[in-house]
């Protein structure tokens, strides 16, 4: 994996958190990458969510990054639309460009990174893929879990977690947004050991 170290510091970041609007999808497995932008900007004090480029947007800084945080309200499948309208409007390339995304194939509260690759079946990641027209963006894996049965996947994931679930769950989404400072500086190492720290503390 490259490290994001490597890119200007004075550019900036667009960090994407995949879920479906709406109050009935909010707690949903889906939306984590929701709940975690949500904490971003309620941890370094974003201006409120304003409507553009088919989803929520807020700019803002973190840790002395400019960070333009957004979710799309297209729902999970069409999520590239809003992703490539507001990477073009921004002039930000897909190795600036950060999606956070709940993830199958890691267990619960697990987290990795990686840039580019295949999008495991995800459809929020197929769809950027497709519209960017490139797979060279950032990931932020967020474990929830596999149900065992792909024929449960589609219920799974669009059910809100349980609530023996929620420490883990506020302790992943509060640690990612806390320690974001450290992946909009490119300490990719760092971020991932400091959100661990956190989660174990927690549990």
């Amino acid at each position: 994996m490259s490290d994001l170290s490597k890119h200007k510091s004075d550019a900036p970041w667009l960090f994407v958190g995949l879920g479906n609007p709406g109050p009935e999808y909010a707690g949903n497995r889906h939306n984590i990458g929701f709940m975690v932008v949500d904490a971003m900007a309620s941890e370094f004090g974003y201006p409120s969510w304003r409507s553009k480029f088919q989803g929520d947007l807020a700019e803002g800084r973190i840790d002395g990054h400019k960070v333009i945080l957004l979710k799309p309200t297209t729902y999970m499948n069409n999520s590239g639309q809003a992703v490539k309208a507001a990477a073009k409007f921004y002039k930000i390339n897909p190795d600036r460009i950060v999606i956070f995304h709940d993830e199958l194939d890691l267990e619960p509260a697990k987290i990795r990174i990686k840039q580019g690759g295949g999008n495991a079946g995800h459809n929020g990641l197929k769809s950027i893929q497709a519209h960017m027209g490139t797979p060279d963006f950032w990931r932020v894996r967020l474990g929830i879990g596999h149900p065992g049965d792909k024929a449960r996947v589609h219920g799974y994931v669009l059910r809100d977690f349980a609530k023996a679930e929620k420490g883990w769950v506020d302790a992943v989404v509060t640690a990612s947004a806390r320690h974001a400072g450290l992946l909009a500086g490119g300490d990719t190492a760092n971020y991932l050991s400091k959100i661990a720290i956190d989660v174990k503390a927690a549990a």
